[in-house]
């Protein structure tokens, strides 16, 4: 009869073992799905900027910090509150309401990554309203894929 009773315990070892495998795998596989197939938050870059403004032409000086992707900006201006009609397609070389031929990593023909030390602008065409004039404040929002990275302020200086 002891026997018996070593079989038994011979037999529920394998399949407690089987099961603890099974609900290992599961979990691992849980895990994995979460960490790896869910959307992970993009994180925008931390960039210390500076703006300057003129009677037409807006520029973005790259201080400090991480590079940024200029194909996943977007660049929002307004002028004493009220946006621009046309908004800079940032990259470009000419667009509707600005003159042809922005500098710096703005230009399309530029590399994609804005640097350290780099200036970014462009001139905004007398045709987009409002118009920059001195002592009219611009306001530039700068997001990557959506995310803010900075807004910035200034008072239009005669150029």
């Amino acid at each position: 009869m002891s026997l018996a009773v070593r079989r038994a315990d011979r037999g529920i070892a394998p399949v407690a073992g089987v099961l603890l495998i099974a609900i290992t795998v599961v979990l691992a596989g849980g895990v994995a799905t979460a960490a790896l197939g869910g959307p992970s938050p993009t994180v925008p870059p931390s960039a210390v900027l500076s703006l300057s403004a003129t009677d037409d032409r807006i520029a973005i000086d790259h201080r400090g910090g991480d590079p940024i992707d200029v194909a996943a900006v977007t660049i929002r201006v307004s002028v004493d509150g009220e946006p621009l009609d046309s908004q800079p397609p940032v990259p470009f070389f000419s667009a509707a309401g600005f003159h042809p031929g922005p500098t710096g990593p703005f230009n399309a023909a530029s590399d994609d990554t804005w640097r350290v030390g780099q200036t970014a602008s462009f001139r905004v065409a007398g045709t987009n309203d409002p118009t920059l004039a001195p002592g009219k404040t611009v306001t530039v929002r700068i997001t990557t894929d959506g995310q803010p990275v900075a807004t910035l302020e200034t008072s239009v200086e005669a150029g």
